[in-house]
């Protein structure tokens, strides 16, 4: 599971058309199983909660161009926090 989190300089609704635009790249990834797009309102960060079919399928978007542009894509403040977790255990199969 990746989480990546970040602050934007553009307006929720700026951030909400990057999301648009983006989707179909990340819909086309393998080993993708899903993603969430998430906001804080409390903070104004946004978020990503990515759930990967294997390690390799995470290693792969990791390394990938797609994955590098988050940054410049959503014109965050300063380097997007990521954060890789391994799942332990499901609550459900």
């Amino acid at each position: 599971l990746v989480f990546v989190r970040f602050q934007s300089r553009l307006s929720h609704d700026e951030v909400l058309r990057v999301v648009d635009e983006r989707l179909p790249q990340f819909a086309a990834l393998d080993g993708l199983e899903q993603k969430y797009y998430l906001h804080d309102p409390a903070t104004g960060a946004f978020a990503g909660c990515y759930l990967w079919r294997s390690k390799d399928d995470l290693d792969e978007y990791m390394q990938s161009e797609l994955r590098q542009t988050i940054g410049a894509a959503y014109e965050t403040e300063g380097a997007p926090r990521v954060e890789v977790y391994e799942v332990v255990k499901p609550l459900r199969p």
